[in-house]
Parts: structure tokens; sequence; C-alpha cells
């Protein structure tokens, strides 16, 4: 069964148009401003959310997404929280939404309790950063269960073996990480991206989308040259943290997504 993943990049593929997907740090700083800003991020433009549930030992995030999850941390949100703030957003949001942590806030969480209370208060997908494919049957099987996407990352250090189990793992999409490091704004997009991107797709169908250093409208433009999606995390959140003080954030950051995508041509 094509999920709502599936369903949206199909949709954009039909039109012509590739998918921008912004990430934002749920709590950050509040679940208020979190429910607010997604349906303004949806019109905006964006096609899929990521939401990144805060976790005290973000080994794949930069400073500036780890001073996000800082402070969320400070508001002691439990998941049961982030999952609440899924359901108050999806009355007012129809974009396809992804949760993207890290293993450990789901290993406390339950598993199985996770998928079927994400999947209930509206959440497409999960993006867990150290989960890897080679220990990924039953949590892939409980995800799917629940008509869940797993996404997985593939990275150019990753050998053509790895890239096929990552592409056999993953539903939706595939996450592909532009270069090597953590999460944060670039100046310049890696050339690896192109490289990258055609062993990915020696070995699937799935639409894919690359993320990490994209930080201004020519990398958007660069990436939906070649790839399905653009992923822009650091620059969103580090966006955020300049305005945070301005009552009309969401509105702010609403116009900041336009700047990144209204000098990008999807067609």
């Amino acid at each position: 069964m094509t999920t709502a993943i599936g369903r949206k990049f199909q949709e954009l593929k039909r039109q012509g148009k590739k998918a921008f997907i912004p990430f934002i740090t749920a709590g950050d700083p509040d679940l208020k401003m979190t429910i607010n800003l997604v349906p303004e991020l949806e019109r905006a433009g964006s096609h899929i959310v990521e939401l990144g549930i805060p976790f005290s030992d973000p080994l794949a995030d930069g400073p500036t997404i780890q001073r996000s999850s800082e402070r969320a941390l400070r508001h002691r949100y439990r998941l049961a929280d982030y999952l609440e703030a899924v359901r108050e957003i999806r009355k007012q949001a129809t974009a396809p939404l992804i949760l993207f942590t890290y293993f450990n806030p789901i290993f406390q969480y339950g598993l199985e309790n996770l998928a079927r209370d994400a999947r209930a208060a509206g959440v497409d997908g999960v993006l867990v950063t150290d989960m890897t494919p080679e220990e990924a049957d039953e949590y892939c099987a409980c995800l799917e269960a629940h008509d869940l996407d797993p996404v997985f990352l593939a990275a150019p250090t990753s050998s053509a073996e790895r890239i096929a189990r990552i592409a056999q793992r993953s539903r939706g999409f595939v996450y592909l990480v532009s270069r090597t490091g953590v999460t944060g704004a670039r100046e310049t997009l890696s050339e690896s991206v192109r490289l990258t991107l055609d062993r990915v797709r020696k070995h699937t169908d799935l639409p894919v989308a690359v993320g990490f250093g994209i930080s201004r409208p020519e990398h958007v433009q660069a990436v939906w040259e070649v790839a399905d999606g653009a992923v822009v995390g650091s620059a969103i959140v580090q966006e955020m943290e300049r305005q945070m003080d301005c009552e009309d954030l969401p509105a702010r950051i609403g116009k900041f997504c336009r700047w990144l995508t209204e000098g990008a041509t999807d067609g």
C-alpha cells in the first residue's frame, strides 16, 4: 500500500515538481510554537515536515540543532507530549509528518507502543539516525505493520552493499546525507551529491531526498536538479534561534522558507 509520503512524491512527480522538506526541533522554543509553526510551513510550500524529537546525546546533530534540543529538553516534555502535539497539528495541517529521532527515546517508550501511538496521532514515517539496516528487522516490521514508513540514511561513505540494504529497508524515500559529518548549514553544497545519488539509484526506485548542509536557495536548486527532494534543517533552526523573541515567529519562518524556495525552479 502506498503511504502518505509515497503519495506525496507521486503527486509532485505528476506535477513536475520536487519536494521541499523542512526540519524543525519539536518543543523549540515550546510545543505551542511547534503546533503553530507546522501549518505555517505547509502554507509556505513545504510538502513533508520532519519533526526532530529532542535527545540528550544527539550524535548526528551539529551545534545549532543541539542548542534547539537543549531548549526543548528544559521543558521536560515526554515522547507522549510530542505525539499529542502531532494530534493538534493534524487539526490544521495535512502534510506528511516524519519523526526524526534516536532509538533511545523509542526504546524507553516501547517500539510497539510508539508505532501504534504515532500512527494514531497522525505520524507518517520515522527516521532513527542510529538505527542500522542490519539491525532493523523488528523495527521495520513493527513500523510497517502500523503503516509507518521507516526512512534510512545513506551517506557518501556507504558501500554498495550497505546502500543496497538501506534501499531494501526504506519506504517512502531514501534520505541521502550530502556529506560526512554532523548536521549544519554550509556555504557550498558537496560535489559528491550527484555521485552518491547515482549509486543509490542503482539499488532502488524510491524517491531520494538530500539533506545536511542545505542552507541557501542555490543549494535547494542544485539538489532539485538531481534529486526528488531537498531537506533543510539547521538553516531553519538557526533562523528560529535568531528570531526567537519575535511574536510573529511562525510567519517569519514561513517567509524564510519561501526565500529558500523562491529562487529554485522545481520543474
